[in-house]
């Protein structure tokens, strides 16, 4: 993906073979552990190769939210060998936070994309700090931050997959949609047993 260019059918088919084999392992583990169940990924731009996955860690930090965690786990990389920003992908399994959305501008990335909402993460999941958050805190409404703007653009994978033009492509891309969807509500039904009890601070 290069600025400003819409992703392809190969893309988006690439983003979710990384949330359904390098992200989600990592989360089922995590919720057994009383962790959440949002992670993250970087990919190279010029190859879509997956160049690091993390998942959240907030029972060892609260703020070690998927994409926050990533960016711990990238910046321990030493700096010779860490591949600049500007060559990445960053794939969020979870609309960011705005602690997240901070972070990701901060640390330079031109671009991100996620799977599920804060919609999905207040509504599917139970967990609506997101939302709660931007509207008490900054005043906003879902939806209301700039998805495109001078730091990064951003899109809904799935949303994006309504672009595809392939019908037999985006039939096969809905069902792996569909099964990335089912994991996710079964990891969910895991954490929301231990969240009443796991001691971080928004649960």
């Amino acid at each position: 993906m290069t600025e400003n260019q819409q992703p392809d059918a190969a893309l988006l088919r690439r983003l979710l073979e990384v949330l359904a084999n390098d992200i989600l392992p990592l989360t089922e583990r995590a919720v057994q552990e009383g962790n959440k169940i949002f992670g993250a990924a970087l990919l190279r731009k010029s190859d879509h190769s997956l160049y690091l996955a993390a998942t959240n860690n907030e029972m060892q930090s609260p703020l070690h939210h998927g994409e926050m965690h990533l960016l711990k786990l990238f910046y321990e990389i030493p700096t010779a060998e860490r591949a600049p920003v500007s060559e990445l992908i960053f794939l969020s399994t979870h609309e960011p936070c705005s602690m997240c959305l901070s972070a990701i501008t901060w640390s330079g990335f031109d671009n991100f994309c996620h799977f599920f909402s804060h919609e999905d993460s207040r509504d599917a999941f139970n967990i609506p700090h997101d939302l709660k958050i931007l509207d008490e805190v900054f005043a906003l409404k879902p939806g209301q931050y700039n998805k495109r703007n001078e730091f990064w653009d951003s899109f809904n994978i799935v949303e994006q997959l309504k672009t595809v033009a392939d019908e037999t492509a985006r039939q096969e891309l809905s069902v792996l949609v569909e099964s990335i969807k089912a994991r996710y509500e079964a990891a969910s039904s895991v954490y929301q047993l231990s969240k009443n009890t796991n001691q971080i601070p928004l649960n």
